[in-house]
């Protein structure tokens, strides 16, 4: 570890003594002058201190020969700063260092201690200390910009541009190793860490460090106002926006604790208590998340989702501005499709909560996701062209997005206190076309329909409209078939759809096979080869189909029977209560099975 740049002073021994909140200087004179800073005095002679102040020449200059007394209590640093100064009068030798050379040109700039008052004096040293020695080292530089935050100093460092000095040196250190041409750069002035490659300057090997060495850094010892400053300097000088987004959510993670700090904390509803008397108010942390936010870089995907949604739920948590809220939904909503499940599940923190989980949060965010693409089924028509084409991205996404949506609802669907009206808006936000099978909306309904057993059968059939008995799998079907919670409308059609779909690949036994594109002649020769094997296995696929249009007609009367379904085919069908069954097990090119007793099948006559 480079040791810390120090500038010596003086020659004399130290002849600055204490006594309770008093300062004496044993020099053999009688002092004759007393300034009190703060709480302390210090007993001490005019004319070293007047050879080099023109402040305090201009305050003694009328002073009579006797002991006068002034105070100094708004002095920049305060009676440790005012100690180093005025053994620096009196030749005693003192240190100047990283941690206390902005106190000392603070000091020197409100005393007047220029050139006018002797050579090499206080402004002169402490200014070319931060040229030589701070400014061209990161970890020096990071100690001087962290004293600047004291509330005595600030005002004065940034008149005498201290901190913008810091922080453009700072700044240009964490570009170094975004920006490879280190031949510009001395020595001195690469930053030292943990070093990832290697690199040449002029011929001599030098370390060079990743792209987040500094991270730690600045969450550690810089306010946020100073970091955003910083943050604002680097992005001017081209780094990337994802080292950008990094090292905020590094700040956030390390200084925001409701966000999850490494320390452990203690929460209330007024504040968040670290150990060693550290106290974080609520008001400090939404101010902190607010300020994180706008500090974000706007680009797509540059942010983890992740974490935005960490931090979504956080600003509930504050009751951060609606601003705020927005800004983050806005941010997940255009990224969605890399969101996981766990994160979408925000717990309500409104004040009148009826749902255990936010529901608007999320169809806000999904609203923004669907923005991307428009509603019109016309733009839809244009994702399918574009994904024929090669472009397959945005498809991939809003599919994606779909499966989550399912799978949130099917979360959410247990609550009680949801209503149907919230259900079916968020579920309608998706287009149908988008999901691939319906089975996650399938099972998100249905659970939503057994934690509300008071829905009607009319509401019960509006919120079956969400899914596609078309695009359902054999399980779903098959669990569909048997779910009594369903309205029997639906049931009807999850049936007529699985049994044509059984004829249709009944047909497909018969039509696809010989219609190959492989060589006729070879395929002829495979078939003749073997002709019982191929027509023994025909007939068992027949009857196993059989079997189930056999199994799903036995489900179906049984809802006839309990439902008074009859009446209701004919409702639905047009068809008369009773229609002659065909016997069940005509194979061959019929189908299989003939039509049910209800008219659910129809027979092909052209077959």
């Amino acid at each position: 570890m480079k040791k810390m740049a120090c500038l010596k002073l003086g020659s004399k021994s130290d002849v600055f003594h204490q006594t309770g909140h008093t300062w004496l200087c044993s020099t053999g004179l009688k002092p004759d002058v007393m300034i009190q800073v703060e709480e302390q005095s210090f007993h001490l002679h005019k004319f070293p201190l007047l050879s080099r102040s023109g402040y305090l020449e201009t305050m003694f200059s009328k002073a009579s020969e006797t002991t006068c007394v002034a105070k100094l209590h708004d002095i920049p640093g305060g009676p440790e700063t005012f100690l180093l100064v005025a053994k620096f009068c009196y030749g005693v030798k003192i240190e100047v260092t990283p941690e206390n050379v902005v106190s000392l040109r603070c000091a020197a700039e409100f005393l007047q201690m220029s050139e006018n008052y002797g050579d090499a004096n206080l402004i002169y040293l402490t200014e070319n200390f931060l040229n030589d020695n701070v400014f061209v080292n990161w970890d020096d530089s990071i100690k001087a910009l962290e004293s600047c935050e004291e509330e005595s100093l600030l005002p004065l460092a940034e008149e005498l541009h201290i901190v913008s000095r810091c922080i453009a040196s700072l700044a240009m250190k964490a570009c170094v190793v975004e920006d490879t041409s280190l031949f510009n750069w001395p020595i001195s002035k690469v930053p030292e860490g943990s070093a990832s490659t290697t690199t040449f300057w002029n011929g001599i090997q030098t370390k060079s460090t990743n792209g987040n060495w500094w991270f730690e850094d600045v969450s550690s010892f810089l306010s946020f106002e100073i970091f955003k400053r910083f943050i604002k300097s680097v992005e001017s000088k081209g780094v990337k926006p994802g080292i950008i987004a990094a090292s905020v959510t590094h700040y956030a993670k390390r200084n925001l604790p409701l966000l999850g700090c490494s320390r452990q904390a203690g929460s209330s509803e007024e504040g968040t208590n670290y150990g060693d008397d550290i106290y974080y108010s609520y008001e400090e942390q939404r101010s902190l998340l607010e300020g994180i936010v706008e500090l974000l870089p706007n680009e797509k995907c540059i942010t983890s989702t992740k974490f935005l949604l960490r931090l979504l739920r956080t600003s509930m948590v504050l009751h951060a501005s609606a601003i705020t809220q927005e800004n983050l939904e806005r941010k997940i909503g255009v990224q969605l499709d890399e969101a996981a499940l766990e994160d979408l599940l925000i717990p309500n923190m409104g004040y009148s909560a009826e749902t255990l989980y936010d529901i608007d949060s999320v169809q806000r965010i999904l609203d923004h996701f669907m923005s991307t693409f428009d509603s019109s089924s016309s733009d839809y028509n244009i994702i399918e062209e574009r994904q024929m084409m090669g472009d397959s991205h945005s498809r991939k996404s809003i599919t994606k997005v779909a499966s989550l949506i399912d799978g949130y609802l099917a979360e959410v669907a247990s609550d009680e206190n949801l209503k149907l009206s919230k259900f079916q808006a968020l579920g309608a936000l998706i287009p149908e076309d988008v999901r691939p099978m319906d089975d996650g909306i399938y099972r998100a309904i249905d659970i939503f329909i057994k934690a509300h057993p008071w829905l009607t059968e009319s509401e019960r059939e509006q919120l079956c409209v969400l899914m596609n008995c078309q695009k359902l799998s054999l399980e779903a079907c098959t669990h569909a078939a048997q779910n009594e919670r369903l309205p029997l409308r639906v049931i009807v059609q999850v049936l007529f759809f699985e049994q044509m779909r059984l004829r249709t690949s009944i047909a497909g036994w018969f039509f696809d096979e010989p219609m190959s594109d492989k060589n006729p002649a070879l395929e002829g020769h495979k078939i003749n080869a073997n002709p019982n094997m191929m027509m023994n296995g025909m007939r068992d696929r027949v009857y196993e189909l059989e079997k189930e249009c056999l199994s799903m007609k036995q489900d179906l009367d049984k809802l006839v029977k309990t439902k008074e379904g009859s009446n209701f085919f004919s409702k639905i069908f047009g068809l008369r209560s009773k229609t002659k069954t065909a016997p069940c097990g005509g194979g061959g090119g019929g189908g299989g099975k003939g039509g049910d007793g209800d008219g659910l099948i129809v027979r092909d006559t052209k077959n």
